[in-house]
């Protein structure tokens, strides 16, 4: 018999649109997503947990965290900085998202700098791969990595949430100086 990993899960509505999280009995933030990429939520806790291996029952704000994400929302930038997370990788991918907490808000890095942050230069696919398998968008910030030539490049939730989501940090004042990307089309 397999254990089942037991979590709880809330609902946000933000302004670009409704938010899933997730979080242990412990209160550490295990995923968030958008309710419109449920498939790609369970893929990632199927990936994490096994197919099977995790549950997940209704709760009102676990840990606080719902509660937290929402003042980011409202624009208190900094009331995710101190949310605990837990992360799932492999070790490599804990490295990345460990330096995305890093990186201000309000501020960018290419993929190539993240790689250079965590002591792997030429690593700059592997990068870009862990950011587009991090289970905790907006909390774990991988809307600040950008494109070499600062364009924005993918996002999960899609491009115009990550334009939103800069221009938001941006906007609420904690913006470490001027955002260097160019918008592309989708």
């Amino acid at each position: 018999m397999t254990d089942v990993r037991h979590l709880l899960v809330d609902r946000l509505p933000t302004p670009i649109g409704e938010m899933v999280v997730v979080a242990d009995a412990d209160g550490r933030l295990r995923v968030t997503d958008w309710t419109d990429h449920a498939d790609r939520m369970v893929r990632l806790l199927d990936r994490y947990h096994g197919r099977g291996g995790w549950s997940l029952a209704p709760a009102t704000d676990p840990g606080g965290l719902v509660a937290a994400i929402g003042a980011y929302f409202s624009g208190d930038l900094a009331a995710i900085d101190a949310i605990p997370v837990a992360f799932p990788g492999t070790v490599f991918q804990r490295a990345v998202w460990t330096a995305l907490r890093a990186i201000p808000c309000g501020a960018t890095v290419s993929y190539g700098e993240l790689a250079r942050r965590i002591g792997r230069p030429d690593a700059v696919r592997a990068v870009g791969l862990a950011n587009g398998a991090n289970p905790i968008g907006v909390v774990v910030p991988c809307h600040r990595v950008i494109g070499a030539d600062g364009t924005l490049t993918g996002y999960g939730g899609g491009l115009e949430r990550k334009r939103w989501l800069l221009a938001h940090e941006a906007r609420s004042g904690r913006a470490q100086g001027e955002l260097a990307f160019r918008a592309v089309s989708p």
